[in-house]
This record gives C-alpha cells, structure tokens and sequence, in this order.
C-alpha cells in the first residue's frame, strides 16, 4: 500500500490498534522547534527521553529512540538531522541517516503490528525535499506492508 495523507494532527492519529509518531531530530540535543512542540505539548516523555539519550554514546546521526507515550502509542525520535539550518548548513537533513533510522522504525513497526505517522519529516527545519524523503518512507515502511500516514495541517 502507498504512503497515505490526510488533514489533521500527526500527535492525533484517529486509527484502531498500535501507533509510532515518527519525527526527525537533530544530532545536537536541541530541542524546541516545529513539530517537536507539538509532541511535548502532548506527551512530556519524548523530550525528557531525548535529552538524557543526547548525552550517551549511542546517540548519534541514525539512531532512532522509540518512546512509549501510552498502550497503544509510542512516538519515534529519529536523528537524521546534522546541526541546525545555517547558510554554511542550507540542508542539515541527512538521507542516509533517515534512510537508517525508518529501517529501523519498520522493524519496531513490524514488532508491534504498529501503524506509523508522521508530518512531513524532514522538509522544514531540516530544508529536506519531499520527493527524496517519501521515496525512502516507501522502501523502508510502506514495501514493508506497514500503514504509513502522512498528517498535512489544515
């Protein structure tokens, strides 16, 4: 099944049975801006777990943290973004670490008969292109046979 989009709040996905909210973080420990406010507007865990993981040795670009939020929800930190957006730094996405990173969320996806969501990861504050990054969500998820949503704002 392709990637499917809908309307709506990625933090609120209105579907039966296990979810993973997927999102990109930086490999810097920051956290404070795009959808990361969304998420711990909902759920304090995300950010607390992502803070103290920034400061082991196991954090780095492509590795992905899943956090559970509640029974049936967990939400993906997924670090494929190298630093911040700078003129030195126009497209701090990394491909190759979200390419990594989603391998490893369809696994856990997989595991837990989980459905995955997402906003449009990457394209923001990490200056990503779509196209690019909804071919991987397709090799790594969808051709995997997990339902991947992709939540636009209305």
């Amino acid at each position: 099944m392709p990637l499917q989009y809908t309307l709506g709040d990625a933090t609120r996905p209105a579907t039966a049975g296990n979810k993973v909210i997927g999102h990109i973080c930086n490999d810097r420990g920051g956290w404070g801006r795009g959808f990361v406010l969304a998420v711990s507007r909902r759920w304090p865990q995300p950010e607390r777990a992502y803070r103290e993981w920034s400061r082991t040795p196991g954090f780095a670009l492509g590795a992905m943290q899943l956090v559970q939020v509640e029974p049936d929800t967990w939400v993906a930190n997924l670090v494929a973004q190298h630093g911040y957006r700078t003129r030195a730094n126009p497209v701090p996405l990394r491909y190759d670490a979200l390419d990594t990173c989603l391998a490893a969320l369809a696994d856990h996806a997989v595991e837990l008969d989980a459905s995955v969501h997402l906003p449009r990861i990457g394209t923001g504050l990490a200056g990503g292109s779509w196209n690019q990054i909804a071919a991987i969500l397709d090799r790594r998820l969808t051709a995997r046979g997990v339902t991947a949503t992709v939540y636009d704002l209305p």
